[in-house]
């Protein structure tokens, strides 16, 4: 991965989304001096079966705050989009052009936009529609003729300088950010964070489901990154 940034901006439609992809990478990120921000398209209403909608969104809030934090991130905005039905379209690419131009960042983020996580595992159409607008945001936050309207009296500034976007849980990776032990931990804290939600999918032990998952997972992906445990992305350079 590039390490010649700064400002990092992470885009993704639920709590959990980095925690599930990415967030040992944003610890190791985050040790290393640089300042990253969350937007989640969602508060992740739909997602826990148990919980009616306003309690899973004020649940699943406090969860990724905590997440968050565990990883170093202070900044986390969420856009109220509904879960499970984001639409894709100019209002979606419109606020998050917006998180783009608040934030201007260097590295944008997302989570896998694919149609599958490989093989016949299919992708939801939160994920896709909002990896995809993140792709699209990229570009749209620094043509000052799209969404004119956040200009000038809206407050905002056109900003082209997104260099990447790293899209994390992609299955046509290039790209890996290698995780020291302290960020692995963090990234495991983060996901252990999300309790209501993991024990939501039948996991009675969530410390145990995060750390065999995250640690399995950066053990399995350093056959192809030089042999050290890392987080993998499919990068787009601009």
């Amino acid at each position: 991965m590039p390490l010649d940034w700064r400002r990092g901006l992470a885009i993704v439609a639920h709590p959990d989304d980095l925690e599930y992809g990415a967030s040992g990478a944003v610890a190791e990120w985050v040790e290393g001096g640089r300042e990253i921000a969350y937007v989640l398209v969602t508060r992740g209403e739909a997602g826990i079966d148990s919980l009616p909608p306003e309690e899973s969104a004020r649940v699943r809030e406090a969860e990724q705050l905590a997440g968050a934090a565990a990883v170093g991130v202070r900044t986390v905005e969420f856009l109220d989009h509904a879960d499970g039905v984001i639409e894709a379209g100019p209002a979606l690419r419109a606020d998050l052009a917006a998180a783009v131009r608040r934030h201007r960042p260097e590295l944008l983020i997302t989570l896998n936009h694919r149609d599958t996580w490989g093989g016949h595992a299919w992708n939801t159409p939160d994920h896709r529609i909002v990896g995809r607008a993140a792709l699209d945001a990229a570009g749209d936050a620094g043509n000052r003729w799209i969404f004119p309207e956040q200009l000038g009296e809206g407050g905002l500034e056109p900003w082209d300088g997104v260099r990447w976007v790293a899209v994390a849980a992609s299955p046509r990776s290039t790209h890996a950010q290698a995780l020291g032990d302290a960020a692995l931990e963090r990234g495991v804290a983060s996901l252990v964070e999300h309790r209501a939600y993991v024990t939501g999918l039948g996991e009675t032990d969530p410390e145990g489901y995060a750390r065999s998952l995250l640690i399995d997972g950066a053990e399995r992906e350093s056959g192809r990154f030089g042999g050290r445990r890392c987080t993998p992305f499919e990068l787009f350079p601009r």
